[in-house]
């Protein structure tokens, strides 16, 4: 089997700007949303399968993530990570919620230091690696998660949006 060379590490090299990863996480945070709107208020919290949270659990660490975590990339100031977010018990807030962390992001994300996404950080106290790898654990585990409200819409008989349109 053959082994590709492997690249020298050029940090200072782009494929894309932080605008357009803003942009392309945003995208993400979009359709989310779309999901989050179109899913049965009265299985938000109680619909599962497979031993997997309901739906609403997992948008509650969604946001418990994505606040903090951007205003920790830009601060290096990170609080500890809290899922509990008990007082969003309704898709009403769980949406609010939703709205208010995107205006967070695009509050937070000029302010992250360019050197941050290169730097070795500790997320929440415990999750070590770059800055760039802990922004792309957000966007991952994001679709993650948008991929098991996925299953369970079309469960419920909902056919979700297409993924591909954000």
């Amino acid at each position: 089997m053959e082994t590709r060379e492997k690249l020298p590490k050029m940090s200072t090299a782009q494929i894309i700007d932080s605008e357009q990863l803003l942009n392309h996480w945003q995208g993400h945070r979009s359709l989310t949303r779309r999901l989050i709107d179109l899913y049965p208020e009265d299985k938000l919290f109680t619909f599962s399968l497979g031993g997997m949270r309901p739906f609403g659990g997992l948008v509650k660490e969604l946001l418990a993530i994505a606040g903090p975590g951007i205003q920790g990339l830009a601060t290096n100031e990170w609080k500890e990570l809290d899922e509990d977010l008990a007082s969003l018990d309704s898709k009403e807030k769980l949406l609010e919620a939703w709205d208010r962390t995107t205006a967070e992001i695009d509050t937070w994300w000029p302010r992250i230091p360019v050197e941050r996404f290169q730097e070795r950080i500790t997320a929440f106290g415990q999750y070590e690696d770059t800055g760039y790898c802990t922004l792309l654990y957000f966007v991952d585990n994001e679709i993650h998660h948008r991929g098991q409200a996925y299953v369970y819409l079309r469960e419920l008989g909902i056919a979700p949006p297409n993924f591909w349109e954000r």
